[in-house]
């Protein structure tokens, strides 16, 4: 099988792109990136690989999606732009990118007639929703433009599924967190932001309280569940949305607690005002994507945090010795 993966170059793609490429399945891997947020680096353990290809390109343009998905079998739909402060920041540009470049990626799909996508969707379109364990067919309002975004995503994949008998898995990430996650920048997610600061001893600020929680996820997990959805031949395990996650609830003190204990750090954390467009508490059940795709989170969030602290410090020993 031959399979593209936008935004390959990013965290999770990369992740992916790495594991794929060791996947007797697999005889052909190509990464499409514009690299605005994704980077070269995170290539560089595998780019030599004779089964890899990288193309430097953007979604928002529709013939390079068209060129990306020449020859392929199979998408892994990555490429997005994250983070809901940025969205709020600028919604025009998260449409451009999530909405208009997903639909590029689905069209060019539709035209070079590759019958499976598999998407990142998220669990931000649970918006406004209170219930907990989040229920995949229980959604709410959305708090931000890039809910909205997601969403749109899920409603285009569920029509070009019924109009054009195409396939699609969309994956409903919840705080995905691991190695290659960056940490820099106005936008960075909160685990590699309380890594780093633990790193540099400079307390972190942490929105609100501390109480919010989320269903914090290690990035192989995502990467296990791609995977399942890319290869299953269950037809009922196609065209569904599935949360992946841990199925376990952590909030941002215990988060930033147990950084701290992996480090040996007596640090204490600065609380700053709560950010608009954030949920109170996220959790998820994950029970309909261990039935139909065969999903069982392999990395629990402990183990997970100590894996990437780890790879946090190893990266900043690199930079010094640089």
């Amino acid at each position: 099988m031959r399979i593209l993966i936008t935004g390959g170059a990013g965290f999770i793609g990369s992740n992916l792109s790495e594991k794929l490429l060791q996947d007797k399945r697999v005889t052909a891997v190509r990464v499409f990136d514009n690299l605005a947020t994704g980077s070269v680096s995170n290539l560089a353990s595998f780019k030599d690989d004779p089964k890899f290809e990288f193309m430097e390109g953007d979604i928002r343009d529709y013939q390079a999606c068209l060129s990306a998905c020449d020859s392929m079998d199979l998408i892994t739909h990555q490429a997005a732009l994250g983070s809901v402060p940025r969205s709020v920041a600028d919604p025009l540009t998260s449409n451009e990118v999530n909405i208009t470049g997903t639909l590029n990626i689905f069209t060019a799909a539709k035209e070079k007639k590759i019958k499976r996508i598999v998407y990142a969707a998220s669990s931000s379109t649970y918006g406004d929703h209170p219930g907990l364990p989040k229920i995949e067919d229980q959604i709410g309002n959305p708090l931000s433009p890039y809910a909205v975004t997601k969403y749109v995503n899920e409603l285009y994949a569920r029509v070009y599924a019924s109009l054009y008998g195409m396939q699609f898995v969309g994956l409903r990430y919840f705080n995905i967190f691991g190695p290659r996650q960056n940490p820099q920048g106005p936008y960075a997610a909160v685990i590699p932001l309380f890594a780093q600061a633990i790193i540099d001893n400079k307390p972190p600020v942490i929105n609100g309280d501390g109480s919010h929680s989320r269903d914090f996820t290690f990035v192989e997990n995502a990467v296990q569940a791609n995977i399942l959805a890319l290869f299953t031949d269950d037809t009922a395990a196609v065209n569904q949305v599935y949360n992946i996650a841990c199925g376990h609830q952590t909030s941002l003190l215990e988060l930033f607690n147990d950084l701290k204990k992996e480090a040996g750090s007596s640090l204490e954390p600065i609380h700053g005002p709560e950010r608009t467009g954030d949920v109170k508490h996220s959790l998820a059940d994950i029970s309909k994507a261990g039935k139909l795709l065969g999903y069982n989170p392999l990395v629990s969030v402990e183990d997970g945090l100590k894996k990437t602290f780890r790879w946090y410090r190893e990266q900043n020993l690199k930079s010094v010795k640089a």
